[in-house]
């Protein structure tokens, strides 16, 4: 099993290897549906805004999302899934892409950003550091910012199974790759009254939507 001292290093080892298999689980059948609400969900939250996005990954959501964009900042820590990311079929001249750890946001102040977005980053957040990284986004943002996340829900069946819990409450899974390594990975599953006390005063009109497999959170900041 992978072994890295800090969870933080095996997460981006474990992404990294996975590049090439890793849209692999939006093909699920069970998923089909949520998967087409939730494109076009995320292709009209962001209409006319200028966007980062966190931990874009193989950019799945970046394709959808930049549709109606004014400007897309697709960001990751592993180029392997940049490199895929930036070959998708993207608008022309909307999509810029940057190698940023999602824990160094800091660094992206001054870009003019009014929006952000995260696809199923916040469940690899440990749960006492959800609410501080929150207010960093936050703090990059203006007023009337758009803000929106979406995450996996836990479905038996179709998740990975949850390998433990630790005293902080946090969940972890064992996910194996076609190279045969095992990575142990921290997951996270907040209900809908978790995910409102994390995001903090700022938040105004907070939109929750649960879909079977996913959830979805949306709201302007104050």
């Amino acid at each position: 099993m992978s072994a890295a001292a800090d969870p933080a290093d095996a997460m981006r080892a474990y992404y990294a290897r996975r590049a090439p298999e890793y849209e692999r689980v939006y093909a699920k059948p069970e998923r089909q549906a949520d998967l087409r609400a939730l494109e076009a969900w995320v292709a009209g939250a962001f209409a006319g805004r200028r966007v980062l996005e966190i931990a874009c990954g193989t950019g799945w959501w970046t394709v959808h999302g930049a549709r109606t964009a004014a400007h897309w900042l697709a960001t990751d820590l592993n180029p392997q899934t940049l490199a895929i990311a930036a070959a998708k079929p993207l608008p022309p001249g909307k999509v810029e892409f940057a190698t940023v750890d999602a824990d160094a946001i800091e660094g992206l102040v001054g870009r003019g950003f009014d929006a952000a977005f995260a696809g199923c980053w916040w469940s690899h957040l440990p749960r006492q550091r959800l609410a501080g990284w929150l207010a960093r986004l936050h703090a990059l943002l203006p007023v009337r910012a758009r803000v929106a996340f979406l995450d996996n829900r836990f479905v038996p069946g179709s998740s990975t199974p949850i390998a433990r819990r630790d005293a902080a409450g946090d969940t972890w899974q064992l996910r194996r790759l076609d190279d045969g390594s095992v990575h142990e990975l921290l997951k996270n599953f907040p209900t809908r009254d978790e995910a409102l006390a994390a995001i903090g005063p700022r938040a105004r009109a907070p939109q929750w939507i649960e879909f079977g497999h996913y959830w979805a959170l949306a709201y302007t900041l104050d």
